[in-house]
């Protein structure tokens, strides 16, 4: 190690041949620069007559042990010590072993280990160092520099208590800034105000830092109010003091000030630099004026202005934010090109998996993670909490619950946004417990949750139909001291819809009003749809009209929710009322939007009508997705038009739209009601070779057209995709077993009849004489018997004529049993009728 008490000509590696361990030495300023080897072949660099003396120097102390593979670095400020002290104050400490000589670094370090209760006091009074005054700037900085707050204001306090303590503007100035990196305004503005009572007069680095303290507590106003002081004080601001007013007026959102600001800061004749250009396109962003700070961003590329990672950072949110992401994948590409001077961080990185994430490329976000630990950067938790969160939004709970463990495995703890995407990963995947339990873990591990927490477990409690936990949640969230808020509501508004309570909306819009939440348009959605969802017209409809009356402008949503609504009640011409005056006020139509229009046009039996929105909407620059290609084939099919409707499945093929069960059993509904029973065949076939599963309108559509061409073989085959809870219709069920008997499938048409009664649907007479007509016609007189005695436990009473028809059956065949049995039932019945 070096002495301080005098400049030494410092070797870059120094090592003793008894140890394998390395110190390393080297001068360094705040931060250190990086040191090279000097070479035998290089000038000798000129002296600066200016350095400074060896006890203010900071210098990098470092030791590798090559046995263990480890190693150390740390910073030594030796400040002056028993030599340097005058000779007064050097008699006290000769002698006695209680005062020690320690450097500066030494004496933060010994001051860090105790706790901010504990005696500091003590400790620094037994510094020999604090006889000498020009010690104090150097113990203040590096104390700061630590950032703790509690100890650097214990050693402030005890320093203004020494008699050789003067007040300096650069030990006012650290304090300043450590409040402000503590969001401690009051007492910077505390110091400003006792430094000026100690006759010190603040310099332009106290106004920055007064300047940056307000900003960070988004006080952009009384940090223009700081500059105009400065300003009277006759001190001239420095870009510092410009980009820090820059800062806080951006982190306020004020963006327009923050270019006033830049605008007059190249006038005053202080050019911008590249972290006012940062700072200017960060105001943009926090502004949301994201499409302005691409356009700035533009401007310093036309300058030529040099940009760096922290630049294309932010212009990477601006694009995610745009929904552009292509272009940020792009920019984030040419970052970790080899080439590229702007490398990415952890932070460029962590973009791309929000960005990812947006886009619900789930599986892109965990490749991103991947890539970033193998460019050996190390994830944060925002990192982690990003790529949870992507996990969450799509209720994928056993991989966020992978994330969350692999969080806590890497050595970081999780913070209130860790807990809240793992429950509300649990909550979207309908695991409401589990979400419970996540939130009284968060409790059991110090984090107090937010509101948002709670927002999260009552939607999950809400998305299950538990109305009754949601609202007690909701209570315990105004216990705990959180006020509801507008989320709170809107999503037990939802609840209620899914709950099926509709007494329940009344009672929650009314507790809003008295809790003073006005609705958004998000809530008065979520009312108006559990409205519609229990058929209550006039109530959806006056919610709305409340909704206009109080200047809530509606969305694309509202006006989806009423036209699909209406159009599922049978009100096609009020839902062709919404879709007029949602036109009327320019409100940009969705998908959603106009497949629910086509479909109210196609049950009016309006196809040209149908067709023109199909074609407004492709010229407005919505593409159509499966629902809209599958409404018009819906009304091709009500029209009787199978080739349009053959046309339109072609082009969703075309524009490679993912076909689903529904697209292809409306095409076999077409086909059929053409008598085209053949290209509902080939369909089935087709969809077979993509893996689409058939639903019971496709089922029943092959059913229907191998009925018509006799292909029983085909019809029997499609029997073992059927499950019971597919069989929902009476006429279909019925037209399935009536073509199976009739091709003499007689088991085929048992095993249909099973899964029937399986699916809890009830059976009605029309169905028990299909299969008592053809068990007869087949020869299967016992297994017709015990149909009928099915139809009694059911509840329907057979007629003496059925008993009738199987008696010459049982007697042909000399059963004594069944004949008795036959001739008792049809004595019971004459007996009944009297």
């Amino acid at each position: 190690m070096m002495s301080g008490s005098a400049p030494q000509p410092i070797p870059l590696f120094t090592s003793t041949s008894t140890s394998t361990s390395t110190s390393i030495v080297s001068k360094a300023s705040n931060p250190p620069p990086i040191l090279h080897k000097p070479s035998d072949h290089q000038p000798p660099k000129l002296q600066s007559t200016t350095q400074e003396p060896a006890w203010n120097q900071r210098r990098v102390v470092g030791t590798v042990d090559y046995d263990r593979g480890k190693r150390r670095v740390s910073v030594e400020v030796p400040g002056l010590g028993r030599d340097h002290i005058p000779g007064r104050y050097r008699v006290r400490v000769d002698g006695s072993r209680w005062q020690v000589d320690w450097k500066v670094s030494e004496v933060v370090d010994k001051v860090l280990e105790l706790k901010h209760w504990e005696d500091i006091e003590g400790l620094l009074n037994r510094w020999v160092g604090r006889f000498a005054r020009k010690n104090f700037p150097l113990l203040i900085k590096e104390i700061t520099n630590t950032g703790s707050l509690e100890h650097s204001v214990q050693v402030f306090r005890w320093m203004k208590n020494q008699k050789n303590y003067c007040a300096r503007n650069d030990i006012y100035n650290s304090l300043i800034r450590l409040h402000a990196r503590h969001n401690r305004t009051d007492q910077a503005r505390g110091l400003f105000f006792e430094m000026q009572e100690w006759r010190c007069k603040p310099d332009a680095e106290t106004y920055n830092a007064l300047i940056n303290a307000h900003g960070r507590a988004g006080q952009w106003r009384w940090a223009m109010n700081i500059m105009e002081e400065m300003l009277q004080a006759a001190i001239p601001p420095s870009r510092a003091t410009y980009n820090n007013l820059i800062s806080a007026c951006g982190s306020s959102g004020n963006w327009r000030e923050a270019l006033k600001i830049c605008k007059k800061m190249t006038e005053n004749g202080v050019g911008p630099d590249l972290v006012t250009h940062n700072i200017v396109l960060s105001a943009l962003k926090s502004g949301n004026q994201y499409s302005k700070a691409l356009a700035y961003f533009e401007l310093m590329k036309e300058k030529k202005t040099c940009l760096d990672t922290i630049t294309l950072n932010i212009v990477i949110q601006c694009l995610v934010k745009l929904g552009q992401f292509g272009k940020a994948v792009n920019l984030f590409n040419s970052m970790r090109d080899k080439r590229s001077e702007c490398r990415s961080d952890v932070i460029t990185f962590t973009s791309i998996i929000h960005a990812y994430s947006v886009c619900g490329q789930i599986d892109n976000c965990k490749a991103v993670f991947d890539m970033m630990l193998a460019e050996g950067l190390k994830p944060n938790i925002v990192s982690y909490n990003a790529l949870l969160g992507a996990y969450a939004s799509h209720g994928m709970h056993v991989k966020a619950l992978a994330i969350f463990n692999l969080l806590k495995r890497s050595g970081l703890r999780p913070d209130v946004v860790s807990y809240t995407s793992l429950l509300n990963a649990y909550g979207r995947s309908g695991h409401p417990e589990k979400a419970r339990e996540v939130f009284d873990l968060m409790k059991r591990n110090s984090w107090k949750p937010n509101k948002v927490s709670y927002n999260a477990l009552i939607d999950a409690y809400g998305s299950a139909g538990m109305l009754t936990e949601a609202v007690n949640v909701l209570h315990e969230m105004e216990t705990d001291g959180f006020q509801s808020d507008i989320v709170s509501i809107s999503t037990l508004l939802a609840a209620c819809g899914r709950c099926g309570q509709i007494v329940q909306i009344d009672s929650i819009l009314s507790a809003a009003k008295s809790r003073g939440i006005e609705l958004n348009t998000v809530a008065y959605n979520s009312a108006i749809g559990s409205y519609i969802n229990f058929g209550e017209y006039d109530k959806a409809l006056n919610l709305f009209k409340l909704m206009r009356e109080s200047n809530i402008k509606p969305n694309s949503v509202t006006f989806n929710i009423l036209i699909s609504g209406f159009c599922k009640m049978g009100k096609y011409d009020e839902s062709l009322k919404f879709f007029d005056e949602m036109m009327k006020l320019h409100i940009p139509a969705t998908r959603e939007v106009y497949s629910s229009v086509i479909c109210a046009y196609s049950k009016q039996g309006q196809l040209n009508e149908a067709e023109s929105i199909f074609v407004m909407m492709r010229q407005n620059g919505c593409l159509p997705d499966v629902v809209t290609y599958t409404a018009m084939i819906h009304a091709y099919s009500a029209a009787g038009s199978w080739e349009k409707a053959w046309e339109v499945f072609q082009d969703m093929e075309t524009n490679d739209i993912q076909l689903d069960p529904i697209a292809c059993s409306s095409l076999m509904e077409a086909f059929n009601r053409g008598c085209q029973p053949s290209r509902v065949l080939q369909l089935a076939e087709l969809m077979k070779e993509k893996n689409i599963p058939f639903n019971s309108s496709a089922l029943y559509g092959i059913i229907f057209a191998c009925s018509m061409l006799g292909d029983w073989k085909s019809a029997s085959e499609m029997v073992k995709y059927m499950e019971p809870s597919a069989l929902v219709s009476l006429g279909q069920s019925n037209h399935l077993l009536r073509f199976l008997g009739r091709s003499g499938k007689i088991e085929a048409m048992m095993k249909i009849f099973y899964k029937i009664l399986a699916s809890g649907a009830k059976v009605s007479s029309s169905t028990y004489f299909i299969l008592l007509k053809n068990l007869l016609a087949s020869g299967k007189w016992r297994k017709y018997i015990e149909v009928l005695q099915w139809m009694e436990d059911a509840g329907i009473q057979p007629s003496a004529r059925l008993y009738w028809n199987v008696f010459p059956h049982a007697c042909k065949n000399s059963d004594t049993e069944y004949t008795v049995l036959i001739q008792d039932k049809i004595k019971k019945l004459k007996d009944k009728v009297g």
